[in-house]
């Protein structure tokens, strides 16, 4: 789980406007954050076959609202992916 202190400073830095908490940027930024974070962890526990299941539903949830932001404005899409670093 994301900490409250890192999960208030990633919501400020990709938010569109100071009260926003739910934007595409937002959300794909915390789902990155979980992801990363599940990474480490299967590295270290390669045969947590359970917790696999929710952290492919995770990068399924993410992929999904990246497609959605690409669709409706792909400038924002781009700017995304290259601030998280992501493959695309």
């Amino acid at each position: 789980m994301i900490e409250r202190e890192k999960k208030a400073e990633i919501i400020k830095n990709f938010a569109i406007h100071p009260d926003d908490r739910g934007s595409p940027e937002v959300q794909i930024a915390l789902l990155t954050t979980r992801i990363k974070e599940l990474e480490k962890h299967f590295a270290r526990h390669p045969k947590d076959y359970n917790s696999r299941r929710g952290f492919m539903i995770l990068i399924g949830r993410r992929k999904r609202l990246l497609k959605y932001l690409h669709r409706i404005d792909e400038k924002r899409y781009k700017e995304l992916i290259k601030k998280l670093r992501l493959r695309k």
